[in-house]
């Protein structure tokens, strides 16, 4: 009688008791919604990001015109880029563009978020004032800059001619154009990334300073020692992105120079604009971009690698 009862008891479901097999069905049914959700988001990154990079990879083992049928000429592309003297004096022209822009509007940006994270009067519309050069089109801020370097009314060389000083013909001069789209870029760009540094400072508590204070740690030492570390997540975002977006200038170029002078400011995007829409030469101009991809590709890793074992994210 007694095993009896046992035996209807086992075979009860207690009141609270999951059914086996309903937790791994509830969990599975529960990654559907969530790969329902992300859906649209990784059909982007395929659709946008990952395609065209395999398009482009396939597309660079082709002579292509556009209008003819593609000729596969296996690695001849990329034999013609070995010996391409102005292909690689493009990506020179690049490397010495983002060298000018990338260093300083992070230092500037961090100066910036510094000095703006104070509880000052009317900080805030600082902040927004130094954001607004971001929301302009790179278009609108290359005919704008046009203006203000133009050799005989630019606003620069008319400050200039105040102080007895004459100004040089900043975008037909081959030794300053290229700094002069450069400035315009940082210029550009630093409002950005101060909002970045700017909340990273504010993701620092204040009682690590305070503890460093009272223990009797300069304002320098500070910097240095809490403030830097702690703002690691934040300057990895900035330069990776930075270094990216300078990798693949081309509005501001097109707008203020079209290359020139004499090729100063052809960069390595420029020269894959001309090569597939000018020349129409698909083939290498896919080529090209591989190269390009490739160069990005290896700097980003070389940050992550760097930035990884000097990053935390925790500062409770």
């Amino acid at each position: 009688m007694m095993a009896t009862l046992l035996a209807r008891d086992r075979g009860k479901a207690e009141p609270g008791a999951a059914r086996p097999g309903a937790g791994p069905r509830r969990r599975r049914s529960g990654e559907w919604y969530a790969y329902l959700f992300i859906g649209p988001s990784l059909f982007g990154v395929f659709a946008f990001l990952l395609l065209p990079v395999v398009i482009v990879f396939g597309l660079s083992f082709f002579d292509w015109e556009l209008l003819s049928e593609p000729a596969f000429v296996g690695l001849d592309n990329y034999r013609r880029l070995a010996g391409d003297g102005e292909a690689w004096h493009s990506l020179l022209v690049t490397l010495l563009y983002v060298l000018l822009c990338v260093p300083l509007q992070t230092l500037l940006a961090l100066g910036l978020a510094l000095l703006l994270n104070q509880r000052a009067k009317g900080v805030k519309i600082y902040r927004a004032l130094f954001v607004v050069p971001w929301m302009a089109t790179p278009i609108v801020i290359g005919l704008v800059w046009n203006w203000v370097f133009d050799p005989r009314d630019g606003a620069i060389n008319s400050a200039l001619a105040l102080v007895g000083i004459t100004g040089p013909d900043w975008l037909s001069d081959p030794a300053w154009a290229l700094p002069a789209i450069a400035l315009v870029t940082v210029w550009q760009n630093t409002g950005y990334n101060m909002l970045f540094f700017l909340a990273g400072l504010q993701g620092i508590p204040r009682e690590l300073h305070q503890a460093a204070a009272t223990d009797g740690a300069t304002p320098r030492q500070r910097f240095f020692r809490i403030t830097l570390p702690l703002l690691n997540p934040t300057m990895f975002f900035v330069m990776v992105t930075n270094l990216i977006g300078a990798f693949q200038v081309f509005d501001t170029v097109f707008v203020m120079t079209d290359g020139g002078p004499s090729q100063s400011t052809e960069v390595l995007n420029f020269r894959i604009y001309g090569t597939a829409f000018r020349e129409f030469d698909f083939g290498y101009a896919s080529t090209l971009s591989m190269l390009l991809f490739l160069i990005i590709l290896a700097v980003t890793l070389a940050q992550v690698r760097f930035f990884g074992r000097r990053t935390t994210y925790d500062v409770s």
